[in-house]
Formats: structure tokens, C-alpha cells, sequence
């Protein structure tokens, strides 16, 4: 049988009217950028996530480096973040010539392990982002209240878990500012790049509407020097289709982590795997489903890719350990659970298409490896 990581083309089957008719419309009124689906798509998006605002962007990427930018970074300033993520976490930082400043993981969640905070908050730290990993929020009340204590904003790398919540509260709407990403491979994922920053101040929010449009208050006056990086329409349009499928979704992949951690438990296999950890106080929207798997894992992936099953690593290196992260000083070691992480955990196809039939299948595969 083959079980893809991933199957978009299943998604699309079943959207693909409504699809082609929310582009041709866009194609029919030839208005391309900033226009009515843009701000449409940015008022639902800002009612899903309970913020006052929302503001679409061309990537995640560009929502985390207009977050920053908007806290007038100098160089040398420094963000505290966590090693064991998607490169645009630390890149961002690094773009505006800050320094990132790393904190390992907890090793159940793999989210930045809050404890460790306190001990690297310097003069120089101007902002700390928590990254709510595989659709599972960061634990928040300590971080808000570091963050209340310092007076440091708190900048939620949301990526990857729009609608996941901690403790009732809506993923990006905790902090100073939340970044969304809608990458096809998204659970709200466009027809190319894009992204979104949600937020309840009104102050930083019309900044951040700037800051994507060159820094202009209009088109041709320039109060300072942004980037551009506007959510275009086709994928907004894309995206408004897709959204009123998103909750649905969510619950879906909720049902079928649930049915996988079931029969990993049935199968007795913990001697090999270790399914994911879910919070309960929270809502984890399993952007992935992530199991750890100690000592044989980049066999077992062979192996199940020699039964069809696809699987990927999210994230072979920890970013104190990239080349261009050198000159940070950071050596192996210094992360042990984030670096423990990078060799032990799996992704296992996870999406709301995949069938049962499908997810005994790579189960039984599992059961099927020598160790």
C-alpha cells in the first residue's frame, strides 16, 4: 500500500470547483493585491484566532521578520528562541542583525522549556518567541509571566498551529504579536508562499500594515523603510475557500492521531516507539504527528519507505548546530534534549484524507522492523 506523508492532490479533488471558481473571480476583477478577499480572509482570520487584528503577509517567514522589525531590533539586541525548529525562527533574528539566543526543549512537548528562560535574559534581550511545534502550544502562563516581569515581549512562532489553543486561548493571541504561515503543507495552506500576523494592539497593528507596504502610510509617502510583502489575492482567495474546512480538518487529525496512538499502544510497541505527548489543557491541532524513536529511527525510516510509508524528520539539525550559526559559539552538547530530539523523532503521515485502512497499515509496517 502507499501512504504519502502528504496528499494535497486529495485535498484539491475535493475543492477543486470551489477552488477554480474563487481564482477565476479574482482573474475576472484583475485586482490582484490588497483587495476585498485580502481583507476578508484577514477579518476571519482575526475572529478565528480572538485577536483584534490581523494582517496578511507573503510568508511565515516575513510574518516573524515584520514582528521584529516593528521592535526596532539594533544589532547585537538579542531574542530568546529555541533551537528545534523551522530555519525562519533563528534566520528572522539574524536578518536584522540581532543575535538569537537559544534555550533547549522540553523533552516531551519538544517545545522551548520555559525554566530555562530566567538564566540567559540579559540587558540586550529585546524579545522572547516561544514556538508552538507540531500544532501544540508552548506552555504559556510562565511565559507571560516572565514576559510581564521583564517587560520583554513575547513573539509566538505560530507557524505551524493556527487554532491550536493553551488553556482556551487561541495560538498567536497570547503574546505582543503571533505569526501564522499558510505554506501548501499547512493545515491552512494556500497555492504557494504566504503568511499573517494577528495581534490585539491597534498601535502595532497599523505599523505592521506599513512595514509590509515599504513603510508607507499611501503608496508614494514613506514615513520609514519596510520590505514588501503583501498577501496576494489568488492566495487569499485560495485561502478563504480552504478556511471554512479548517476546523473539520483539525478535528480529523485529532481523530487519527488518536487512532494511531491507539494502535501503537495495542501493538505493544514502546520497547521501539513512543507516540506524542498531548497536553491536557490544551488543543493540539497535529500539524504533525510526531513519534520518538530511540537508536533505530533512520532505519525504521527505511524501512517503512520500503513498505510505501512516507516519513520525514522535522529537524535533522538543530539551528545551534547550522554552519551559518557558527559564530554564535554554540557547539554539540549544548542543546542535549533539542539535539536528542534531531535523532530520535519521526513524522508519520498525518492529514485528514488518510484512511483507517491506511493508518493499520503503517502500524503494521512499524511492527513488521527488526531492530
Amino acid at each position: 500500500m502507499d501512504v504519502p506523508l502528504l496528499n494535497l492532490q486529495a485535498q484539491y479533488a475535493s475543492l477543486r470547483e470551489e477552488l477554480r471558481t474563487a481564482i477565476d473571480e479574482v482573474f475576472d476583477l484583475q485586482q490582484f493585491v490588497l483587495g476585498a478577499n485580502g481583507r476578508a480572509l484577514e477579518e476571519a482570520i482575526a475572529g478565528y484566532s480572538n485577536t483584534k487584528h490581523a494582517i496578511g503577509c507573503a510568508s511565515g517567514s516575513d510574518a516573524l521578520l515584520l514582528a521584529l522589525m516593528a521592535l526596532d531590533l539594533e544589532p547585537g539586541d538579542e531574542v530568546i528562541t529555541t533551537p528545534f525548529t523551522f530555519f525562519a525562527t533563528g534566520g528572522a533574528i539574524a536578518r536584522l542583525g540581532a543575535r538569537p539566543v537559544f534555550v533547549d526543549i522540553d523533552a516531551t512537548t519538544y517545545n522551548i522549556d520555559v525554566a530555562q528562560i530566567p538564566s540567559v535574559i540579559k540587558s540586550r534581550t529585546r524579545a522572547i518567541m516561544p514556538v508552538h511545534l507540531y500544532g501544540q502550544c508552548a506552555d504559556m502562563n510562565p511565559l507571560l509571566e516572565i514576559s510581564k516581569h521583564s517587560s520583554i515581549p513575547l513573539i509566538e512562532d505560530a507557524a505551524q498551529a493556527i487554532g491550536a489553543e493553551d488553556r482556551g486561548r487561541r495560538a498567536g493571541s497570547m503574546g505582543l504579536v503571533g505569526a501564522l504561515s499558510f505554506y501548501p503543507t499547512k493545515n491552512l495552506g494556500g497555492a504557494g508562499d504566504g503568511g499573517m500576523l494577528i495581534t490585539n494592539d491597534n498601535r502595532l497593528a497599523e505599523r505592521l500594515r506599513r512595514l509590509r507596504t515599504h513603510g508607507g502610510a499611501t503608496e508614494y509617502e514613506h514615513s520609514e523603510v519596510g520590505i514588501n510583502s503583501r498577501l496576494d489575492e489568488l492566495q487569499a482567495a485560495v485561502l478563504r475557500v480552504k478556511f471554512s474546512y479548517l476546523d473539520g480538518w483539525s478535528k480529523l487529525r485529532s481523530q487519527k492521531a488518536t487512532l494511531y496512538t491507539r494502535l501503537l499502544e495495542e501493538a505493544n510497541l514502546d520497547f521501539l516507539v513512543s507516540p506524542p505527548f498531548v497536553r491536557v489543557d490544551g488543543r493540539h491541532i497535529f500539524h504533525q504527528y510526531v513519534i520518538r524513536v530511540p537508536e533505530v529511527r533512520d532505519r525504521l525510516a527505511q524501512h517503512l519507505k520500503l513498505k510505501g510509508v512516507g516519513t520525514k524528520v522535522y529537524y535533522p539539525i538543530p539551528l545551534h548546530l547550522q554552519q551559518c550559526f557558527h559564530y554564535l559559539g554554540y557547539k554539540e552538547g549544548s542543546f542535549p534534549e533539542a539535539e536528542r530530539a534531531a535523532r530520535e523523532t519521526l513524522a508519520l503521515p498525518v492529514y485528514p484524507e488518510l484512511t483507517h485502512e491506511q493508518q493499520h497499515y503503517v502500524v503494521d509496517a512499524i511492527k513488521s522492523f527488526q531492530p
